[in-house]
C-alpha cells in the first residue's frame, strides 16, 4: 500500500486524482493507495442524500457520489481516500467502513483521544461529539471517497450544516485544549494504515 501526502488541494483536484488512481486500479496498473490532503473551505453532499442546506452556505457546494449527507471540509482537517481493491480483502462496503473506523480509532487512541462508533452513525465520536466523519463508496470493487478527521479546523462551518438540537462537531484541538501537530496526525493516520492494510 502506498500514502500519498497531497498538502492542501482543492477538493475538486483531488477528487480527479482519486479517480484517474481508480481507473488505473480497476486495470491492475496501480497498487492500493491511501490519498492524505486538506483543502480550502467547500461544502460537499452525498448524491443520494435529501438532506438540504438550511440556507445559503458560504462556500461552494460539491454533490458528489458517496454516501452520507452535507459535510464541510477546511484547512486544519485531515481528508483520506483510500482507493482500495475491496474484493482482495474481501470486504464489503459495510465492513470496509467498519475497517477504517477501527483504524481511525486506534491512530486517535496514539494522539491521546479515545475515539467511539455510534450505532447507525457512520464515523468516530468523542465526549458526544462527532470527531470523524465517514462516507464511502465503490466502482468495480474499489473503495473511492473516504473520511476526515477535525485536528485544527475552524468548527463554525458545521454550524451550517448542523441542525441546532444535533450533537455537533468536535476537533483533536478542543478535546486535547491546544493546537495539534498536523503532521503527526498525519503521520499517527497513515502508519496504523499500514499496519492495518
Amino acid at each position: 500500500m502506498l500514502v500519498r501526502h497531497l498538502g492542501l488541494r482543492l477538493y475538486s483536484e483531488v477528487m480527479g486524482k482519486q479517480f484517474t488512481l481508480l481507473r488505473r486500479r480497476v486495470l491492475g496498473e496501480a497498487p492500493d493507495t491511501l490519498l492524505l490532503a486538506q483543502h480550502p473551505p467547500v461544502y460537499t453532499r452525498g448524491a443520494a442524500s435529501r438532506q438540504q442546506p438550511p440556507h445559503k452556505l458560504p462556500f461552494p457546494l460539491h454533490t458528489v457520489d458517496r454516501e452520507g449527507g452535507l459535510f464541510y471540509h477546511g484547512p486544519g482537517q485531515l481528508a483520506g481516500y483510500p482507493v482500495f481493491d475491496l474484493r482482495e480483502r474481501g470486504l464489503t462496503l459495510a465492513g470496509y467502513r467498519r475497517s477504517l473506523e477501527g483504524v481511525l480509532m486506534e491512530a486517535l487512541l496514539g494522539l491521546g483521544v479515545k475515539a467511539a462508533r455510534r450505532k447507525g452513525a457512520p464515523g468516530l465520536w468523542a465526549r458526544g461529539r462527532r470527531l470523524v466523519f465517514i462516507g464511502v463508496a465503490a466502482r468495480r470493487g474499489i473503495s473511492c471517497h473516504g473520511f476526515a478527521l477535525n485536528v485544527n479546523c475552524d468548527l463554525a462551518p458545521f454550524q451550517h450544516i448542523t441542525p441546532r438540537s444535533g450533537p455537533g462537531w468536535t476537533s483533536l484541538a478542543e478535546l486535547l485544549g491546544k493546537p495539534q501537530d498536523e503532521t503527526a496526525a498525519a503521520k499517527a493516520v497513515a502508519e496504523a494504515f499500514l499496519r492495518y492494510f
